[in-house]
């Protein structure tokens, strides 16, 4: 047996080596992999002993050659095999590469183009590409935590067919994120950081399988894209499920909407209840108080380190999930006592650029709803007080994080009312109230988009709205403006829609 080492990642590479010359394998190595093979003391032959070259332009051709390439495409025939010994060349049944570390390279700050080019591998993606596709006689091995597998299997009965195409989709696998990575990475130099690139290359890894979809019936998995550090590290709880994935990055992001200490309390993917306070266990608190009855297996964010105060402030209360940037070690040890409660540590990674979505036959893709908003335009003949300005800025934030159509109702930074993903506007007001009753009262109201009738806000003065804030932009704006005039209403203009379907 011959195999061919080439790898970048040197990781258990002197232990493979070792047990494969134990089997009576003769090693070809090129370059840098030579020269560590030859230190630990293992005989090696250089790539150069085949070609008949030494390495070319810097180390930039070793292994383009078809005294490399043949040994590894030879099929096992008649016609192939005397070819290759009528041109004194040995049959390869082993290849192990992996690639130039090019993903790590461009994730470093300020690297240059020419660094970044440099790391493009040529020979060693050829040298995957031509094993992998002689699969049935050659294995072809890219990953490091498989090489204990493939020495167990060489030492027994040898590679299995089907383990030799396992270990071929591997390595298609990794050419095809290799070269995905690489067309990122000059998309951004030739178009820029966009949400709309001519071609979209999309490679991500699976990180879980699911038990199930948003339902039973339907299969899930969580997936990770290739480059990108996970959001979360779970400390405790069982296994996250479809929907805690989904409701999770939707409070996690609401909750980070603010810069002073802030609770999301969400079900279903919305806000039932949002609050930002002096601290943590303040803004649990009203919180809680602005929908105590969809807080139950709720998922629950916050922007500040849970001590052991929160805590006790949430008490007996079932919530699925809690999402922290870090907890106390008290606060651990007694949420440790909640057995079914997945607890969520923030790692800091960065966010995907992209937002995606399938729809029948293709893809939608945006960036990121980031923007707060255009403009603050007193539209009213009323000016909102100092309190009431505090409170439309803080519902505005809110507004971005429901369901369209959204309405908040809000008081003292804090959430009172909820009404979201109603098919009309002026549904979602009632809603909004309904669920708030007399907290209503002297409280503001957001609104995601404009009024396209005066309804909506004749609405929410039946149930003591004082202010509104809202984008503007329709038609009958005039309508809209002279009611809130009429009911002694504030309103405020941002120019700015925050849609969330």
């Amino acid at each position: 047996m011959r195999a061919l080492l080439s790898v970048s990642d040197k990781t258990g590479l002197l232990d493979l080596a070792r047990g494969l010359q134990a089997l009576g394998a003769s090693l070809v190595a090129s370059g840098g992999t030579a020269k560590s093979l030859a230190s630990a003391g293992l005989a090696v032959i250089p790539v150069s002993d085949l070609t008949g070259f030494p390495d070319l332009l810097d180390g930039r051709v070793k292994t383009l050659h078809p005294a490399v390439h043949g040994p590894i495409l030879a099929r096992p025939t008649p016609a192939h095999l005397a070819e290759l010994e009528r041109l004194g060349m040995v049959p390869i049944d082993l290849v192990v590469c992996n690639l130039y570390p090019f993903e790590q390279t461009v994730a470093a700050a300020h690297v240059s183009e020419a660094d970044a080019v440099e790391q493009i591998d040529i020979g060693g993606v050829t040298l995957l590409r031509a094993a992998a596709k002689n699969f049935e006689r050659v294995a072809v091995v890219v990953d490091p935590a498989d090489y204990e597998m493939v020495l167990a299997a060489l030492q027994g009965e040898g590679l299995s067919l089907d383990q030799r195409r396992a270990l071929t989709l591997k390595a298609f696998r990794h050419t095809a994120a290799y070269d995905a990575a690489i067309s990122t990475y000059l998309t951004r130099r030739v178009e820029g950081e966009t949400a709309t690139p001519e071609v979209l290359t999309l490679t991500a890894e699976r990180v879980q399988t699911l038990r199930y979809g948003e339902n039973p019936h339907q299969q899930a998995a969580l997936y990770r894209w290739r480059g990108y550090e996970p959001a979360f590290v779970q400390v405790q709880g069982k296994e996250l499920s479809y929907n805690n994935l989904g409701d999770l990055d939707g409070a996690w992001g609401a909750a980070n909407e603010f810069a002073t200490p802030a609770v999301a309390i969400i079900k279903h993917a919305n806000p039932c209840g949002l609050a930002t306070a002096a601290d943590l266990v303040a803004a649990y608190q009203a919180a809680y108080a602005s929908d105590t009855v969809s807080a139950y297996g709720s998922i629950i964010a916050v922007n500040r380190t849970v001590d052991r105060s929160l805590v006790e402030a949430i008490g007996s209360l079932f919530v699925e999930v809690l999402a922290a940037p870090d907890y106390t070690e008290e606060a651990l040890t007694r949420l440790g006592n909640k057995q079914n409660l997945r607890v969520m540590k923030a790692t800091g990674a960065v966010r995907y650029p992209l937002e995606l979505r399938t729809v029948e036959g293709g893809l939608l893709a945006q960036s990121p709803d980031n923007a707060l908003m255009a403009e603050t335009r007193v539209v009213s003949q009323r000016r909102p007080t100092a309190a009431e300005m505090a409170d439309l800025l803080f519902a505005w934030r809110v507004a971005k994080w429901v369901k369209s159509n959204a309405i908040v109702y809000a008081h003292n930074q804090a959430t009172v009312g909820v009404g979201a993903g109603q098919m009309s506007r002026v549904d979602a007001v009632h809603y909004a109230g309904v669920k708030a009753g007399e907290r209503a009262q002297g409280a503001v109201m957001s609104s995601d988009a404009f009024f396209p009738f005066s309804d909506g806000i004749e609405a929410a003065a039946t149930y003591g709205i004082t202010a509104v804030i809202q984008p503007g932009g329709s038609m009958r704006d005039d309508e809209v403006i002279a009611a809130a005039d009429r009911l002694g209403m504030a309103m405020v203009f941002t120019g700015m829609r925050h849609f969330r379907h």
